[in-house]
């Protein structure tokens, strides 16, 4: 894997993008059985729309504890919240405008932003 452009990484068969709203990356698979794309790689389009999820926002999840159970629990007990969370993030990746859509538990639902520069740390 490495870097493509300024805000993809990737491989033969897959796209690593920056979300600002999670503030953490999401990859998409591309070609078949797995997203279109427009092999654009500074200003890309992937379809349908890209679905990340942790915790109870999950399809499947069961239950009944998640990471908001956990966290409250270390929180109760004096301690560090583990860090990691129960979040969705549903966004259309369109020109190399990332539409977060409203049901995304994060402060960007709703809105509307150019893809951002992949952070040191994921570039080469």
């Amino acid at each position: 894997m490495g870097q493509i452009s300024d805000v993809l990484r990737g491989g033969s068969n897959f796209r690593t993008y920056w979300c600002e709203g999670c503030e953490e990356p999401h990859s998409v698979t591309v070609g078949p059985g797995g997203w279109g794309f427009d092999g654009n790689e500074t200003t890309p389009t992937f379809t349908p729309s890209v679905l990340v999820t942790s915790g109870h926002y999950s399809p499947g999840w069961k239950g009944p504890g998640c990471w908001c159970n956990y966290n409250a629990d270390l929180i109760a007990k004096g301690e560090k919240p583990s860090g990691f969370e129960c979040s969705r993030c549903h966004t259309y990746v369109t020109g190399g405008i990332v539409d977060f859509l409203s049901d995304c538990t994060h402060a960007l639902a709703g809105q509307k932003r150019p893809l951002p520069s992949l952070p040191p740390h994921l570039r080469d």
